[in-house]
């Protein structure tokens, strides 16, 4: 098996387009800031830890998949694009929509929170996925 370098590199950047596109100011910010009470002021100070959290967490996603979607096709002889999809897919439904809904739901988070959150990890893990099937 291996891991495509290039792949996990395109993946990362993919992930950080779908963080910008889903969280930049439009409907689904505004509804995200008014449900956590956390506006752009408030998030400031936390700006540079949050973006390295968020640099972290998207490499680790990257890293993840493509050895995910590795090890599956070379199980299976298949290097399809659909099954990359189908890898990410199942990994974002098992894992962290999984842990979102849980996590939220024992913390008393509003559903339409956790559907913000838990489009957006779909959004990434699709967005990744694809671009490792592609290349």
């Amino acid at each position: 098996m291996q891991v495509d370098g290039l792949g996990v590199g395109w993946a990362f950047v993919a992930g950080m387009v779908v963080a910008f596109l889903w969280y930049q100011k439009g409907p689904m910010a505004a509804q995200w800031e008014r449900l956590t009470g956390i506006g752009p002021e408030r998030s400031r100070a936390a700006r540079t830890r949050n973006m390295l959290q968020l640099v972290v967490a998207n490499a680790l996603t990257a890293v993840g998949l493509a050895v995910a979607i590795g090890a599956v096709s070379t199980a299976t002889g298949n290097d399809s694009v659909w099954l990359a999809l189908g890898v990410g897919f199942v990994g974002w439904l098992t894992l962290s929509a999984t842990t979102l809904l849980q996590h939220n739901a024992f913390e008393q988070k509003r559903p339409l929170l956790t559907a913000i959150n838990v489009g957006y990890q779909l959004a990434l893990f699709v967005a990744m996925s694809l671009v490792i099937g592609l290349l």
